[in-house]
């Protein structure tokens, strides 16, 4: 047998293994925490390649037992609870950190105010809000008598708020531009945070898309028909409401860790297209692979569809 399908194998029954046991609740296993130890991967190949040049069964026995060690590690780090919320880094080394305008300070941060505000026709017209932007963390704090307001902490980069309406839909884009394409940057303690305020008025579709980020929205008091997300290395929490009679979710990651909480009373449908992922999809029913329904999808007149597709990510959804 080649020792290359040796080394896939043991990675693939590790993963395995490791996505059984987390789904069983036997360890809590945090998938940010191996992210953050990615380059020992290259160590391994590097190993490989090195002993294994003339196939020998030394060098093949040198490099299974390197494997192995580089796993209990990365089995042991993975347990250990994070000390930030994160997948990635929170240093605050090599950040441009440009506070030179006229906003408040709070230390190294500006502090930036965004408001657009709430005209009549508005609460008839479907708004479309589109999120964009790395490094930074979005909360949804509560209502606002204005269409949509957001209080920024500025680490890093700039932000723009810009609206364009038509006769049935307002669309609201929320970006962060970075300065210097070529900074290093990072979130935990040294990142942009921006606490967002929505109206309750209109009927939301929500777009969101970002590399890096973090977004934690209670929606359950809005009208949100469409949320998409496209993410990177991302978390992403989100609580649904009943208001509307169909809502769609789509969540499209590489590595991220994704919560959905919906209400009890609306039926759901899951389809699922995540590889090596996790999913904790607690009183559904499996229908056929990939898909999840709850017991009462087909009788309840409210009902949600929610669409996953990632990579190495932790899918959970929950009722309430």
């Amino acid at each position: 047998m080649k020792f290359d399908k040796v080394i896939w194998g043991v990675l693939l029954l590790f993963i395995g293994g490791v996505l059984l046991l987390d789904n069983f609740n036997v360890i809590e296993f945090y998938w940010r925490n191996v992210w953050s130890f990615w380059p020992i991967f290259l160590i391994i190949l590097g190993v490989n390649i090195l002993f294994n040049r003339n196939n020998s069964q030394t060098g093949s026995v040198i490099s299974l037992g390197i494997l192995i060690i580089a796993l209990c590690f990365l089995f042991i780090k993975g347990q250990e609870r994070p000390t930030h919320g994160f997948w990635w880094s929170h240093s605050r080394n090599g950040v441009d950190i440009d506070i030179n305008d006229d906003n408040d300070h709070d230390g190294d941060y500006s502090k930036l105010h965004f408001s657009e505000p709430l005209i009549s026709a508005d609460t008839a017209k479907k708004t479309i809000l589109n999120i964009s932007g790395g490094g930074t963390s979005f909360e949804l704090k509560g209502q606002t008598d204005s269409l949509f307001a957001a209080d920024v902490k500025r680490r890093f980069g700039n932000f723009s708020l810009t609206k364009t309406t038509s006769d049935s839909v307002n669309t609201l884009i929320f970006k962060t531009h970075d300065k210097n394409k070529n900074q290093r940057w990072s979130i935990g303690d040294g990142g942009n945070s921006v606490n967002v305020y929505l109206n309750t008025a209109p009927v939301w579709q929500m777009d969101m898309n970002m590399g890096a980020g973090a977004i934690d929205f209670d929606l359950s008091k809005y009208k949100v028909r469409t949320l998409n997300f496209d993410g990177g290395a991302a978390e992403l929490k989100i609580k649904l409401g009943d208001l509307l009679p169909i809502t769609d979710v789509n969540v499209k990651t590489g590595v991220a860790d994704v919560k959905v909480r919906i209400p009890q009373g609306s039926g759901c449908r899951i389809r699922t297209k995540t590889g090596l992922s996790s999913r904790d999809f607690t009183g559904f029913t499996k229908i056929s692979d990939g898909v999840y329904e709850t017991p009462n999808y087909q009788s309840s007149t409210k009902k949600i569809f929610i669409n996953f597709d990632g990579g190495l990510s932790s899918f959970e959804v929950d009722r309430y």
